[in-house]
């Protein structure tokens, strides 16, 4: 066909296209921003629930632009009707909200270089397959499915690559007059790519986290535009990224193997190509069989993002999680700098890393206890009353109508050169400081202490009665629970006791044991002088009681 034949046979495929490639072109002008700004975008597909490795792909691109004051747009790319959910794009923008993770413009979040919802973006994807028409890189495919079947069969029996390309792509070269007969016959039809590719010859590209990529030119003749006019993903996302300007397209490394088709269709389409970074998968050793994989949203709970939030896991401890799995460097940062926030951190893709990268949970919970350890009381306290107003009501209205008693509990030595790091997340707060609160305390009733001693509760009874003064300093209690322990035949140390054991009952420690398990019922617990001072001696005498009715019960 010559150019005015392909002329006449786009305008007959495309009759009621109003604009032509430059309308667009002038319509989405280039970006004004500073040299270096990177332009990402996350473009999820409205297909299923968000899962971890969608919000770490979404993080790199918010993280990336952000520091580079560039741009971050979210584009929803549903042009697979068929496998959309209900409600699927309401959780992604829900979650992103959710999970902190904000673009800068995008789809309800309004832009210039909208709309942001490729099914509402059709007539700008026909307008370049109406010109690709023209100029010979595009046809009409009139195979039946029965035909592509009949073909594919043959080329699994025949151990070939599977496809339409070469004597397979049968309707490439129909004339104008065939093609106007089967249109005159009601014959359905597919656009296709009339690929100029040649498979024996290679291409090499720079990706921003592997480095040098090769692989042969793509030769496929794959599908443009759907029967009922619509794109595929691979026509869609190129014409949007460069309408867009996208400059960096960060995306999971599942992708590499579509870089030979997304190359070629950039360059037929005259567009400037950006810069590509594909990120390693999140994997997981799993249990089962002990070989690693990729998260699986049916197996790993965790994979889920109604996890993190379920969990009460905070989306600043997720997002510094998500920090380590981005830059290997930033785990190390962030604990050498207590004053600085992850925005005062500086990603760089040949940080990134290039295998997968394992989900490791005792990473995590470390992060998440750090990132508490550097919270006030209050701020602990305030965060879990917005957890437990949705998830824990009843202790929620415990919360506020002791908050004063749980701000002191919490705040507990914060202000030590190395604070407690008690709790992971929101709902470890009721689990570990169940002692604070005398109702839940009450109900527990030392189930939570798993040893097998039974302490001595005149002696405790004796040193709180006598001995024990709330208004000095922590030093000073010590010197005078130790020279209790003394009075009491008690090694005033662990040290004196192990030299000389048979001297003593026990040690001080063993009388701060008593003590501790009886007013907080466990063993382990924040300083339990501060604890006994929150309570105050009243209280302490009602929990003795409450241990010597456990003990005769």
């Amino acid at each position: 066909m010559d150019v005015k034949e392909r002329e006449m046979l786009a305008e007959i495929l495309f009759p009621d296209i109003k604009h032509d490639r430059d309308y667009y072109e002038k319509l989405y002008p280039e970006r004004d921003l500073k040299d270096g700004a990177m332009v990402t975008r996350y473009g999820p597909s409205p297909t299923g629930s968000v899962h971890l490795g969608n919000l770490f792909s979404a993080f790199c691109d918010m993280v990336y632009a952000r520091q580079s004051g560039g741009k971050f747009f979210l584009r929803i790319e549903d042009t697979d009707q068929k496998r959309a959910v209900d409600g699927g794009i309401e959780n992604i923008t829900g979650v992103l909200k959710g999970f902190n993770i904000l673009p800068n413009e995008g789809y309800s979040y309004g832009g210039e270089y909208g709309p942001y919802l490729q099914s509402e973006r059709t007539e700008i994807y026909q307008t370049y397959v109406k010109d690709l028409i023209i100029k010979g890189y595009a046809y009409p495919c009139f195979m039946t499915e029965e035909e592509l079947a009949a073909i594919r069969e043959e080329q699994e029996i025949s151990k070939v690559k599977i496809g339409i390309y070469g004597h397979y792509a049968v309707d490439r070269d129909l004339s104008l007059e065939e093609i106007k007969e089967k249109l005159a016959n009601g014959e359905e039809y597919v656009i296709r790519l009339k690929s100029p590719g040649n498979s024996k010859k290679e291409v090499e590209m720079v990706d921003c986290i592997k480095g040098k990529i090769k692989f042969p030119e793509y030769d496929m003749d794959v599908v443009l535009l759907k029967k009922d006019g619509t794109p595929t993903y691979h026509l869609a996302h190129v014409i949007d990224d460069h309408l867009m300007h996208t400059t960096h397209v960060i995306r999971g490394d599942e992708w590499v193997s579509s870089l030979p088709l997304h190359i070629q269709l950039f360059e037929i389409l005259g567009f400037k190509r950006p810069e590509y970074a594909h990120i390693a998968p999140i994997t997981i050793k799993d249990s089962e069989t002990g070989t690693i994989r990729k998260l699986s949203k049916r197996k790993d709970l965790w994979a889920g993002a109604k996890y993190y939030e379920e969990e009460g896991i905070p989306i600043e401890a997720l997002h510094l999680y998500l920090a380590t799995i981005t830059n290997t460097n930033f785990e190390e940062w962030y604990l050498n700098n207590q004053d600085k926030s992850i925005e005062d951190f500086t990603f760089s893709f040949d940080k990134q890393a290039i295998g997968g990268t394992s989900f490791d949970e005792a990473k995590l919970n470390n992060i998440c206890k750090t990132y508490f350890s550097r919270k006030s009381g209050e701020e602990v306290y305030e965060e879990t009353l917005k957890y437990t107003e949705k998830f824990d009501k009843e202790y929620h209205k415990l919360l506020v109508e002791n908050k004063d008693l749980m701000i002191k509990f919490l705040s507990i030595e914060k202000d030590s050169s190395r604070p407690r790091k008690d709790i992971s997340k929101y709902s470890d707060v009721k689990e570990e400081f169940s002692y604070a609160i005398d109702s839940i305390f009450k109900k527990e009733n030392y189930s939570k202490y798993d040893g097998n001693k039974q302490y001595d509760v005149k002696l405790v009874t004796d040193y709180i009665d006598n001995y024990l003064d709330l208004d000095v300093s922590n030093d000073e209690w010590f010197s005078k629970i130790k020279d209790f322990a003394r009075e009491n035949g008690y090694a005033s140390s662990p040290k004196d006791y192990k030299n000389n054991p048979e001297m003593y009952k026990g040690h001080v420690g063993d009388i701060c044991e008593a003590i501790r398990v009886i007013v907080t019922g466990r063993d382990k617990s924040p300083d339990l002088f501060s604890i006994m001072k929150i309570l105050g001696k009243e209280d302490i005498k009602k929990r003795i009681r409450l241990y010597d009715n456990y003990l005769n019960k």
